[in-house]
């Protein structure tokens, strides 16, 4: 045996087969290659109008897994000039009043909660109308570092590619404003029976209202939190200038 291995050893047409090494620089592409797809998306959804989002995905296989086989999704698109004009500002009042003018991250509003927090008490969040875009029609629920990372990506990416008025169409378009219930057309015609573009001054403000748990408030049906919630909605639309506020985005 000792003497037939050296014989294939020194033959040179019979040498063992070497094993293939992984290129590890291959994995340097992988963010290039995510990063080019991501740019993409965004471009392409700046003139597509998206079919679902991934909240939408998401809730409906949650239903699904705790047997809700009859749980349905209800949501239609409607353009922003579909839209009751009193809607638009209405979100802006109650979600991300700097929304004109940050670029994707309001940092004024980000100390603010973090002092708000310190304090302790009930935590109070930051997230500007473009962030919230970017990770319910992108990413899944939950929170990670991660999510968190790819969020603010999407969120830049959204701000570079899109003008304000689109962003604010899509939110207005996927906001979840009832279990199962995404964007105003569907909202005001569950609510309400009628089109988005029909939405009453006191109605865009209710819808606005629920934003913050739309499974547990009711923009039909308000009870004392939505009807507070729903006129201060109302009265800080009209300190930020009514419609005019959004006239330039």
């Amino acid at each position: 045996m000792g003497a037939e291995r050296s014989n294939l050893k020194a033959e040179p047409g019979l040498e063992p087969p070497r094993p293939r090494r992984w290129h590890w620089k291959r994995l340097l592409w992988l963010p290039v290659l995510f990063a080019a797809f991501s740019v993409l998306q965004v471009l392409v959804l700046r003139f597509i109008d998206p079919p679902v989002s991934t909240v939408m995905l998401w809730r409906y296989g949650e239903a699904l897994g705790q047997g809700e086989w009859d749980y349905r999704l209800h949501y239609q698109w409607r353009d922003l000039d579909q839209m009751a004009p009193s809607l638009p500002i209405s979100l802006v009042a109650a979600e991300d009043q700097r929304f004109p003018v940050h670029n994707g991250f309001d940092l004024q509003a980000i100390e603010k909660a973090r002092d708000h927090n310190a304090k302790g008490g009930r935590l109070r969040g930051a997230s500007t109308i473009s962030q919230q875009v970017a990770k319910n029609l992108f990413l899944w629920q939950g929170r990670s570092w991660v999510r968190k990372g790819l969020e603010v990506w999407y969120t830049l990416l959204i701000e570079a590619l899109w003008p304000k008025s689109r962003i604010l169409e899509m939110y207005a378009n996927i906001a979840e404003f009832g279990d199962g219930i995404y964007g105003a057309q569907a909202a005001a015609r569950q609510y309400w029976g009628k089109d988005a573009a029909r939405l009453s001054p006191a109605e865009s403000a209710r819808l606005a209202a629920v934003l913050p748990a739309p499974r547990r408030y009711n923009a039909a049906k308000p009870g004392p939190f939505v009807q507070r919630r729903a006129a201060w909605i109302q009265r800080q639309a009209r300190q930020l200038g009514g419609t005019a506020y959004l006239a330039d985005d």
